[in-house]
């Protein structure tokens, strides 16, 4: 079912999966729990090339021929969703361990590679599409969930899906975000980041058209029920897109990989992949041709920089950068909680100290709430953060960078050796390493990293991890 042989691992470098899985995302967010769930925790606003990135490892370890990877992977998400609870706009609950939502998300999973092959031109024969649902099943299966909430064959599958899409979807806030907001306000990539006016011009161009093909490829009925407009031409724009794009998989092996596209997109300049070297010649080409295209074209103009140093930079900027991880303007747990995901995540940490780092990630929320919540409504504004910077550097943060260094030090000698070193920054934070040599004392850890979060210091180890789209 998994690994090399299965049907999925043939989709997996597919050039049009890239779009399939825009699509998959929208009817995932159409759901109403998926949706309040995206709306009140999810980093796919702020940090949409990060959520990406995640998306992608997720799938292939989930996937790959590792059993070992696979159930490890499968806890961690299961722990992961154990955590996102609460209640919607309209006073409804929503748990992201429901089993009705997950299977939803793997029916949209499969769905969405099935029409990509329609739209293609090349619709899979009916003993493909059992095999590769019967895998998607497998997956659930993997993830703990009973059987039953996704039908047992592919005919019936067929019903199931009409039904959700014709009497439980919903135009929610997050698919009105994904299809009208992300696109249009999609943050650079870190390769491209510092090119506004490259990055503007390209998204001017990209964003509308992605979201009408995403648009024309939903199924009409729901089309029709969430009152998205009917674009004339775009059921021939996604066709002619998915065709198009689907002609690179005929490029020679190794030409189009998932895996290198993923991890170019979301490259760190600060990174030792020697591939940053060529980036950065490119990032100086672009540069100038930047300055040309601002000549030529009537953009608008980018916003100054605010005059700092090198090493500093605004609380406005550090407030949206770095706490707001939602990007919905508030500093809440949500954001605090997405970053001890991303620590984890990046870190492959065990439950036990997965625990660790959520729960002193916690007790500094409860911190911040009574030093910085000054009207009570349970968040932080800007303004609030602004008043009272200082604060937040308290006992709790000393916890969470306390908790991180113990994770690091795995012979527990209290200092961080060459290899623990590379392996905790290559890994987690992905910074160049290179000429490490010396060991790293708990305090200098835990200074380096409150220096960081508390204030408005940039720090190259961190910035890749908790900055960067």
């Amino acid at each position: 079912m998994f690994g090399p042989g299965s049907q999925f691992n043939e989709f997996f470098n597919d050039p049009r999966w890239a779009l399939a899985m825009v699509r998959a995302t929208v009817l995932e967010a159409a759901h109403p729990q998926i949706g309040a769930a995206l709306i009140e925790n999810s980093t796919f606003v702020a940090h949409p090339w990060r959520r990406l990135r995640n998306t992608f490892l997720s799938m292939q370890r989930m996937f790959g021929a590792d059993d070992h990877t696979r159930q490890r992977e499968a806890a961690r998400l299961n722990r992961l969703h154990a955590r996102l609870a609460g209640t919607d706009a309209k006073d409804r609950p929503y748990d992201a361990m429901d089993p009705e939502a997950r299977a939803w998300v793997v029916a949209t999973l499969f769905e969405s590679a099935v029409t990509m092959c329609r739209l293609s031109g090349q619709p899979l024969e009916q003993a493909t599409m059992e095999k590769l649902y019967a895998e998607f099943q497998a997956l659930l299966a993997v993830m703990g969930d009973r059987a039953g909430h996704l039908p047992g064959t592919l005919q019936e599958f067929w019903g199931y899906f009409d039904h959700m899409v014709e009497e439980e979807l919903e135009n929610t806030e997050a698919l009105r975000i994904i299809l009208y907001k992300l696109f249009d306000h999609l943050p650079a990539p870190p390769v491209l980041d510092g090119l506004p006016t490259v990055w503007a011009a390209g998204r001017a161009l990209a964003g509308p058209v992605i979201g009408a093909i995403t648009v024309a490829s939903l199924p009409e009925p729901f089309r029709r029920r969430a009152g998205l407009p009917e674009i004339p031409g775009a059921q021939t724009l996604a066709q002619s897109a998915y065709l198009a794009i689907g002609l690179a998989r005929f490029l020679p092996d190794g030409w189009i990989q998932a895996e290198g596209l993923a991890g170019l997109i979301t490259l760190s300049p600060h990174s030792d992949d020697p591939r940053a070297r060529t980036v950065t010649a490119v990032r100086d080409s672009m540069k100038r041709a930047s300055a040309l295209l601002r000549l030529i074209t009537p953009l608008p103009e980018q916003p100054a920089p605010a005059q700092t140093t090198m090493a500093q930079r605004s609380a406005e900027e550090f407030f949206r950068a770095v706490l707001d991880q939602t990007g919905d303007g508030y500093v809440e747990w949500p954001d605090l909680a997405a970053m001890a995901r991303e620590l984890c995540g990046r870190l492959d940490l065990d439950e036990p100290q997965e625990t660790k780092l959520y729960n002193a990630y916690a007790d500094w929320w409860r911190e911040l709430q009574t030093a910085l919540d000054l009207d009570g409504d349970g968040r932080i504004s800007k303004e609030e953060y602004a008043a009272g910077v200082p604060s937040l550097a308290g006992p709790a943060l000393i916890r969470v960078a306390e908790v991180l260094f113990e994770a690091t030090d795995t012979d527990g000698n209290q200092s961080i050796d060459a290899d623990e070193y590379r392996a905790l920054f290559r890994t987690g934070f992905r910074r160049d390493t290179t000429g490490t040599d010396e060991t790293y004392s708990r305090s200098a850890f835990i200074k380096d990293f409150l220096s960081f979060m508390s204030g408005r210091l940039r720090s190259t180890p961190y910035e890749p991890l908790l900055s960067e789209a």
